[in-house]
């Protein structure tokens, strides 16, 4: 059995930033790092590769899972914000957590980000016409990496780390035990660890993992939500002007007929749609690049409803799981349609496809999304899109592509402290896996103040 001070479980935005901060500050702790995924230079996705034309549902997803996690292979798109993205402030409070985005993107810069472009919806007239069509932009700054750029600067991150931090791939931890001294942990390649302290960082992939040490443990969680969509895309054109400005343009919208919150998500100017296994089941998601040679002729963005359950109901993700699970029996995998042929009640099929003007950048199954996503959501994403059809002449065109489905599940929130540490000494519950984060930046920034935290303690 090895021992280690630190055991970091995840290796994505939380887990590699802790990580980084330990080695920046020097701290004498012995730490390790473990994820089921891939080393970032084998994480390709079968279908980049061109090895199969749908998803191979891998063991272990390349696009969620290894160094770098879910956000390795993204957008890389990291919003300096306190309006969305997670509740850290709530936590460090505003002023730190907004300083620690900071300080994360300066390190970002400094790993090879500082060519990409700062975005901010300051001084932009972008807000002003949102509310003059009842649409609500929020407040954001916005450094674009780009999934290329990305790549490269976790690479030069893994650098820094590397001779610091203890790393292994391809592992799952299946046994967590508490000891007098800390913990000991088992993976699945038959390896077992002891620590003192024990971060939770496995993300959104590793929230049933991280809602199970909990429970075992008896640290409380509070129920969460599930953000159930689609994956919209359409000509780049048509959001070139908001997207020029802004480039992720956070809009909110409330609907008149059930007073529901639908917004948009991600988005990727110029980019591309892709799929991604999340616990084996199929969804939607987009990426786009810093490199003009690797663009595409379209923009994609998700249009999420977000879904609160009250007593008592408690499974959101599992709630999530059983739409996407319709997605993937009728489709094999995402189910693409046009937004024509959802309104006028058919199927996108093959042949009206072929004549569609926007050609699609993901390889998905013609159907019917209307067999898949419940009425009530459905009928919200249709009245958003004819929302921002005002602000964006062209949303609401017969051949914008609609994939489905696009989930976001939430890890039910992990009650933990200031220092983001649970009521069991030593054992600490960060990035999106925590239920306190849902973005990049706040994942990162939590990483770093957990490290900081460590740091004091180790020396």
């Amino acid at each position: 059995m090895d021992d280690y001070d630190i055991v970091i479980v995840g290796a994505g935005a939380s887990g590699v930033f802790t990580s980084y901060e330990l080695t920046k500050l020097g701290c004498r702790a012995k730490t390790l790092m473990i994820d089921k995924g891939a080393p970032l230079e084998s994480r390709l996705c079968p279908i980049k590769a061109g090895a199969v034309a749908s998803c191979a549902k891998c063991g272990s997803c390349h696009i969620m899972n290894g160094f770098g996690g879910a956000g390795a292979l993204s957008d890389g798109k990291y919003n300096i914000t306190t309006n969305f993205g997670g509740d850290l402030h709530n936590y460090v409070g505003h002023k730190a957590a907004i300083a620690l985005m900071e300080y994360v993107d300066e390190a970002l810069c400094g790993f090879g980000g500082a060519e990409a472009r700062l975005y901010s919806t300051a001084g932009s007239n972008l807000k002003t016409l949102a509310l003059q069509n009842n649409l609500h932009l929020l407040d954001a700054k916005v450094r674009h990496l780009g999934t290329d750029r990305n790549v490269s600067i976790l690479g030069n991150i893994f650098d820094y780390i590397k001779g610091d931090v203890d790393m292994v791939f391809g592992a799952t931890v299946t046994e967590v035990e508490k000891t007098s001294e800390g913990f000991e942990i088992k993976t699945d390649d038959g390896r077992a660890y002891r620590c003192r302290d024990l971060l939770l960082a496995s993300g959104r992939s590793g929230s049933k993992w991280v809602s199970s040490v909990c429970r075992r443990f008896g640290v409380p969680m509070k129920s969460n939500r599930v953000d159930i969509g689609v994956r919209v895309e359409l000509p780049a054109e048509i959001f070139k002007h908001i997207t020029d400005a802004v480039y992720e343009s956070k809009i909110v919208y409330k609907t008149d007929k059930y007073n529901d919150m639908v917004r948009t998500f991600c988005m990727n100017p110029y980019g591309e749609v892709v799929s991604e296994n999340t616990n084996g089941i199929v969804t939607v998601n987009g990426h786009s690049y810093a490199d003009p040679a690797l663009q595409t002729a379209n923009t994609n963005f998700a249009l999420l409803v977000s879904n609160k359950f009250t007593e008592p109901f408690k499974n959101s993700n599992e709630y999530g799981e059983s739409i996407a699970r319709l997605s993937n029996m009728l489709g094999g995998g995402v189910l693409l349609q046009r937004f024509g042929d959802l309104i006028k009640g058919r199927r996108s099929s093959a042949r009206r496809m072929e004549k569609s003007f926007t050609i699609p950048t993901l390889k998905a199954t013609p159907g019917d999304l209307s067999l898949v996503i419940p009425k009530r959501q459905l009928d919200n994403i249709i009245e958003m899109i004819h929302a921002l059809d005002k602000i964006a002449p062209g949303t609401a065109n017969e051949d914008t592509l609609l994939y489905g489905v696009e989930v976001k599940f939430y890890n039910s929130e992990v009650e933990v402290d200031e220092n983001l540490e649970t009521r069991v000494k030593g054992l600490y519950a960060l990035g999106d896996g925590s239920g306190v984060t849902h973005s990049l930046s706040q994942a990162s920034a939590s990483g770093v103040w957990v490290a900081r935290r460590l740091a004091e303690k180790y020396g």
